[in-house]
């Protein structure tokens, strides 16, 4: 979506289209907040860990806990790339799974939690692509 959004914001596009009706929900985490709670999670002191974790079961959710309709994202995301052309949602096109949300109750006990929300993390992102773009195409 931010490679489109670029690309018809260089061409100058009036519209943009995004597929499905918008309305399916789902949760973005940026790579800096991975990091972080994977590395708050390997710090944990033993006891800290096994008291929230059993053998073979030991997975513990990362992600925001917020969603957002891909409409939402949609919208952010030509703010943050300044895109001027209007949206449009091909409703013939597929939705997929209506909500896609991470129960990070567990982590959140443990101490940790995401700080870094959708826009900025997309103005990051996007400020890197901008970077790299030229690479990105070879």
């Amino acid at each position: 979506m931010m490679r489109r959004f670029h690309e018809a914001k260089r061409r100058g596009d009036a519209q943009v289209v995004v597929w499905g009706t918008g309305k399916p929900m789902r949760e973005f985490l940026y790579v800096d907040d991975m990091a972080a709670a994977s590395l708050h999670v390997l710090f944990l002191d033993a006891a800290t860990y096994e008291a929230n974790t059993q053998p073979m079961l030991s997975h513990i959710n990362v992600g925001t806990g917020v969603d957002c309709t891909i409409a939402e994202l949609a919208q952010t995301l030509k703010k943050v790339i300044g895109l001027q052309a209007e949206l449009v949602f091909d409703t013939s096109k597929p939705d997929g799974t209506p909500r896609k949300l991470m129960n990070v109750d567990r982590l959140a006990s443990l101490g940790w939690q995401a700080s870094i929300d959708l826009e900025s993390g997309l103005r990051s992102t996007y400020a890197w692509f901008l970077e790299n773009v030229e690479q990105l195409r070879a």
